[in-house]
């Protein structure tokens, strides 16, 4: 008969074990108005079903108000434990605390997607899946993103990679309640002597452009353009400050290129000396041209 009782002992501590380890990997924490299973192991009469209140508790059968709310299921059972234990109910408690049903079955999905607003899911989803419920990512998107849990407000940051083996094994879960916020990408300006002046998102594969970059997408300098002659400025809190480019010289592989900010501000000025020696070679060559046809 002792051996029968040692047998089912263990069983019963091997379920324990391995309930537990389980729920020590649960990422998603109890909040209000989840429904909640508790169930103590070899005393059936006490397990229930039972939904969070507001203020974050719930009523056991035996033990009082627990309060659980913000708790992972595995930290919420030993609250439980703990009170059937020092209120004597029990001598030897274990218990299991399991989320049924999840009050908030919807994640916030704002910023810069195709579809922002509200989405139902049940369980915890990939962010990559989470994102394409909102039909991805716009032309303008920054690729680091934040995650704010439910409850606890925690922000989670991550890097959506153009590598697809990289997103997609270091994708993050994110849980019903929780915010996934896709910022606006920083936007950087040339100005002055190039083909194309304007703003340029940095919407490349690292969230990052160069000052050489930014020139090769506003179309290179123009022939009238002085290099040389390139600033830079950048915005503090105190307002923009100016400090010479080495352009030219990055240009030749002479200087290395570098970073920039969002918000900075590349101006190439105009040399009205270099532009007056190309209309007068385009001048000379049209000369040159017409005596061609002279009788």
């Amino acid at each position: 008969m002792q051996l029968k009782q040692k047998c089912m002992f263990l069983t019963l501590w091997l379920v324990f074990t391995l309930t537990g380890a389980s729920q020590q990997n649960e990422s998603l924490l109890i909040g209000p108005g989840d429904m909640v299973q508790v169930k103590v192991f070899d005393t059936p009469e006490l397990d229930q079903l039972v939904r969070v209140t507001d203020s974050g508790s719930i009523t056991l059968i035996m033990g009082g108000e627990a309060k659980i709310s913000s708790q992972s299921p595995e930290a919420a059972s030993r609250v439980v434990e703990k009170m059937l234990l020092e209120g004597h109910y029990l001598l030897n408690p274990r218990v299991s605390i399991t989320i049924v049903e999840y009050a908030t079955q919807k994640v916030s999905i704002l910023g810069e997607v195709k579809a922002p607003g509200a989405y139902a899911i049940n369980t915890p989803r990939s962010v990559i899946d989470v994102l394409t419920l909102a039909g991805g990512l716009n032309e303008i998107a920054n690729r680091r993103i934040v995650i704010e849990r439910r409850g606890t407000r925690q922000k989670v940051p991550y890097f959506i990679s153009n590598e697809p083996n990289l997103a997609l094994d270091s994708a993050v879960a994110v849980n019903p309640g929780d915010s996934v916020i896709v910022p606006r990408a920083g936007i950087v300006y040339v100005l002055g002597d190039v083909a194309r002046p304007g703003g340029y998102t940095m919407t490349n594969n690292d969230a990052q452009i160069s000052a050489l970059q930014l020139i090769a997408r506003a179309g290179g300098t123009n022939h009238s353009a002085v290099p040389s002659g390139a600033r830079l400025m950048r915005k503090t809190a105190d307002g923009y400050t100016e400090t010479i480019l080495p352009l030219s010289a990055m240009q030749k592989g002479k200087k290395a290129d570098f970073p920039l900010n969002p918000d900075d501000i590349i101006y190439v000025p105009f040399s009205y000396l270099r532009n007056f020696a190309n209309q007068a070679t385009g001048i000379v060559g049209s000369i040159g041209s017409a005596a061609m046809y002279r009788f």
